[in-house]
């Protein structure tokens, strides 16, 4: 569980103590520098201005899935934030005088801490399950939900925008 900071809300129920029904599994980790939260770079502009790469690691059941993948330039990696509170529906970041809705904002702090990742992607090596990254924003070892190849001609939005709000 999440600290709670003054203006956020929290849930009355923990949503990992629910009964699960997608029945996700994980087809892998990632193999990035960062052991803490403190050194984690908060997103992925910041971690590709490390200059630290990464590594994605698919275990070997899913590994004839990366078949066609060495085509792509970049990568849509989903992760399981597997440190991340679930608990927060408003939270009331840092940066921010008051608090904002959970879907308002990309915090790992959410019901189902899903972690959305565009990576270049430098390399793939199906044989052993390796996708090499250019940079990830995620610790050492977090759970790697799905791949999947970006296409700058369907998943860019050039026009989208989130106006800043400064209530909830």
């Amino acid at each position: 569980m999440s600290a709670i900071r003054d203006g956020e809300e929290a849930l009355p129920f923990d949503p990992a103590e629910r009964a699960g029904d997608g029945h996700i599994v994980f087809i892998g980790r990632i193999a990035s520098p960062w052991s803490s939260r403190a050194e984690c770079p908060k997103n992925m502009a910041a971690a590709r201005e490390t200059g630290r790469p990464a590594q994605a690691l698919v275990d070997a059941a899913y590994r004839r899935g990366l078949l066609g993948l060495d085509g792509a330039s970049h990568v849509i990696l989903l992760t399981w934030l597997a440190d991340a509170g679930r608990n927060l529906i408003r939270q009331r970041p840092r940066h921010r005088p008051q608090a904002t809705g959970t879907f308002a904002l990309r915090s790992p702090v959410r019901p189902n801490p899903i972690g959305v990742h565009v990576v270049r992607l430098l390399g793939v090596d199906e044989a052993r399950g390796i996708l090499d990254l250019e940079a990830i924003d995620v610790l050492d070892g977090t759970p790697l939900l799905d791949i999947k190849p970006y296409f700058a001609s369907t998943d860019a939005v050039p026009e989208a925008v989130v106006a800043k709000r400064g209530s909830a």
